[in-house]
């Protein structure tokens, strides 16, 4: 027994739970914007299943393939495939299963929105991970690309078809997307400088990728604000989402002229949070 609670813990740890399941959230929140109040739950679980094992999947697999320079960052030295505790061939096959699943379930849900979610993985595992991440900070963008796909592909299912509030909600992930991992590779610098992995801040200095993020958060703060407002939003919920996002470019600002390695984690922790509670704004 014991044994088999050891291996679950191992194989939680490769789906990066907090992550995945703030992704998850962003499909849920695509899916209700189009079809908020829900009637069939069955259809939002599925939702929300399918997206679990893709999201999951595509994680494990990026695990497996980043094992090496995770066993050159002390802050990722300790993952059960980097510390050598999980045979990699193991992980693998759980990676593959859990992709196929996921996507083999939202393909038979309906066809537009599995094609949108393998896309997702694709983005992540191959072009990101696989080609992009080791040669280029630029990497990040195409990372960005697949984190704004849980969302589209469920409003895409909500509504039939790829509309234009799905490609702003996520356009809104996309431009999060470097709040959430530039001031991440700030934070860990050493770490990713020890692994030869380009970020913004080796690239080109840590107040180039500040600005970076303040314009970004400009950008997902707009883009987040017309979706929420073209998908029918109360003037409650459109105050709220303004209030989250000024919040949002009052951190990025003073980060940019003050900047101080405690800022820069509160906009890291206040990045999740933002996205989080934005989410549950569009669902509602």
């Amino acid at each position: 027994m014991r044994s088999l609670i050891k291996k679950f813990r191992m194989y939680w740890a490769l789906t990066k739970s907090l992550q995945t399941g703030l992704l998850i959230s962003t499909g849920l929140a695509g899916y209700m914007s189009a079809r908020c109040p829900v009637f069939h739950i069955g259809t939002l679980i599925g939702v929300g299943l399918s997206l679990y094992l893709a999201i999951a999947g595509s994680t494990v697999l990026n695990m497996w393939w980043d094992r090496d320079i995770d066993s050159k960052m002390k802050r990722t030295q300790m993952r059960p495939l980097s510390s050598g505790e999980l045979d990699p061939a193991e992980a693998l096959r759980l990676g593959l299963v859990l992709s196929l699943f996921g996507v083999g379930l939202a393909v038979a849900m309906d066809a537009l929105y599995g094609l949108i979610v393998f896309a997702g993985l694709f983005f992540d595992v191959v072009i990101y991970t696989i080609w992009l991440k080791r040669r280029t900070c630029w990497g990040i963008v195409w990372g960005g690309i697949s984190g704004g796909m849980p969302i589209l592909a469920g409003r895409a299912f909500g509504v039939g078809a790829i509309d234009s509030i799905g490609i702003l909600l996520s356009l809104g992930i996309l431009f999060w997307i470097p709040t959430h991992i530039l001031t991440f590779s700030m934070k860990y610098y050493d770490d990713y400088k020890s692994a030869e992995i380009p970020t913004f801040a080796s690239t080109y200095g840590f107040s180039a990728t500040r600005i970076t993020i303040a314009v970004s958060n400009v950008f997902a703060s707009l883009a987040m604000g017309i979706s929420a407002w073209a998908i029918g939003a109360t003037v409650l919920h459109l105050c709220s989402l303004a209030i989250l996002s000024l919040i949002l470019l009052t951190l990025a600002v003073i980060s940019v002229f003050k900047p101080t390695e405690r800022m820069n984690h509160s906009m890291f922790k206040y990045a999740s949070a933002y996205m989080l509670l934005s989410m549950a704004l569009m669902a509602f």
